[in-house]
């Protein structure tokens, strides 16, 4: 029973001693001076943040040209690769990207995203579905320093659709914008 008991506490110390990480600390000696040392570790986990989105107003539209609204936003991850995917949801039935007034027929839109700034058109995103495979450029989760911006958001919406919307009348819809690191 004594050597079991030994054994256990031999165990039991070296699986202690073996969860801790880093050097051990250094313990100065009784001198004149004396110096010490310790080790420091720091993590942070996987974390990305969408900010400078501006709401989209288009006013006067001529319903024989299609209308393009693009901002510039800031899309920051700090994942190792800095990658992040985006999806983007509607408020219309089914998450569709629509515009809508009271019992007036919805009005479709499209939404584009470009993994670059300054950008007037960019990969189409459908409703729900993630864009993987993004990139930021931002070195600050809120591009306060670095690059202003490191994304281009692009709203459509077609000639066809314009048509069928009713004069002197706003239609409104929200898009949701969601950004998950990879």
């Amino acid at each position: 029973m004594r050597l079991m008991t030994q054994m256990t506490a031999a165990l039991l110390g070296s699986a202690l001693l073996s969860t801790t990480a880093g050097a051990a600390p250094t313990q100065g000696t009784l001198g004149a001076t004396s110096t010490g040392s310790i080790q420091i570790n720091a993590s942070v986990p996987t974390r990305v943040r969408i900010s400078g989105l501006t709401d989209v107003t288009l006013a006067n539209l001529d319903p024989t040209a299609n209308a393009v609204a693009a901002q510039n936003v800031c899309v920051w991850s700090n994942s190792s690769t800095r990658g992040y995917r985006i999806t983007a949801t509607g408020s219309g039935t089914g998450n569709a990207f629509t515009l809508a007034n009271g019992a007036l027929s919805a009005v479709p839109y499209a939404v584009e995203w470009g993994g670059s700034t300054g950008l007037s058109s960019g990969t189409a995103l459908s409703a729900g579905a993630p864009l993987p495979g993004q990139v930021s450029t931002a070195t600050r989760a809120d591009c306060s320093a670095g690059p202003a911006s490191s994304a281009s958001l692009i709203v459509r919406l077609a000639a066809a659709d314009l048509q069928q919307m009713s004069a002197a009348t706003n239609y409104t819809g929200t898009l949701t914008l969601l950004v998950a690191p990879e």
